[in-house]
């Protein structure tokens, strides 16, 4: 166990600090994946949070000489991630999607849906996107909804819609209480617990999206220990992954309008859904840093199912 009050002694200025995060995350041999991909990102995230800094700017600060009470914050902070093997965004209680905060705990996994970026991608949304007047929508669906942070940014790209938001889990839906209290648009969104569609009988939605739980069993069997402390039911997705998908495409079209759409994210499954439903004819939207894991289909595609 290092000295901490000596580490804070010793180092002064931002800079200092993020040398010495990124050392200890290397050599303890941390993993990623929750908002950043590498120890840079990592530690730059902490030590900008910690210090209740932009997150995007690190460069104006790095000069910076620190109180020492902030000094004892970010060592506390840095150890903690390395005994703990908690996500940073577990230990501040805070993520970003699209610079947008959620406050987030154990009780729900850390937003990194592709769909996050999907929904501000032109891809998606736009002249050319496969929704060319999203202020034509009037009731969206964010199925799995975890923190509420879907739901929060479909309201924002779809001004005139109601977005429901339903997820089993009721310790996930008091933190997407909370975020949605925070949300500007919150008088639009409406949260609802239960399995999957089944407290939203005889409701239609001109877009469902969704981030179910899609880890195969024998993945989450060797998991990091990082991705053990989010709740178990938020990632477990039956033998292959694809239980909870192969509902929701079960069911989608009694709750899509006739004009309507499905986004579902599905991990790197790809080809083990193509090939049991050859019919289906997937259009795969990728990002930046993702190929062929989130899928759109049209309502008018589901009667293809065999």
């Amino acid at each position: 166990m290092k000295d901490l009050a000596s580490v804070a002694s010793q180092l002064i200025t931002v800079r200092d600090y993020l040398r010495y995060a990124m050392s200890r995350f290397e050599s303890a041999g941390l993993v990623y994946g929750h908002g950043t991909t590498n120890a840079l990102d990592e530690a730059a995230f902490l030590i900008l949070e910690g210090l209740s800094l932009p997150i995007d700017q690190l460069d104006p600060f790095l000069d910076a000489r620190l109180l020492l009470s902030e000094r004892e914050r970010l060592v506390e902070l840095i150890e903690a991630r390395v005994i703990t093997r908690k996500p940073a965004s577990y230990l501040l209680g805070k993520a970003y999607v699209k610079g947008i905060p959620f406050h987030v705990d154990e009780r729900v996994i850390v937003p990194r849906s592709f769909i996050g970026e999907l929904l501000f991608s032109d891809v998606l949304i736009g002249a050319e996107g496969l929704i060319q007047e999203p202020e034509q929508l009037s009731n969206v669906l964010d199925l799995c909804t975890g923190s509420g942070c879907l739901a929060i940014l479909a309201a924002r790209v779809f001004p005139n819609a109601n977005i429901d938001a339903v997820d089993l889990s009721k310790d996930a839906l008091a933190i997407a209480g909370r975020n949605v209290e925070e949300s500007p648009d919150s008088d639009r969104i409406q949260l609802f617990q239960g399995n999957l569609f089944e407290p939203l009988k005889g409701k239609r939605y001109d877009l469902i999206i969704t981030n179910p739980p899609y880890v195969s069993q024998e993945v989450m069997q060797s998991l990091p220990p990082e991705y053990a402390h989010e709740p178990k039911m938020a990632l477990a997705g039956g033998e292959d992954g694809l239980d909870i998908v192969r509902v929701i495409l079960q069911q989608a079209p009694l709750y899509l309008t006739s004009q309507g759409g499905l986004i579902c994210e599905i991990g790197e499954d790809r080809d083990i859904l193509e090939a049991e439903f050859p019919s289906l004819p997937f259009i795969w939207l990728d990002t930046e840093e993702s190929s062929g894991e989130v899928f759109w289909l049209a309502a008018q595609d589901f009667p293809k199912i065999k």
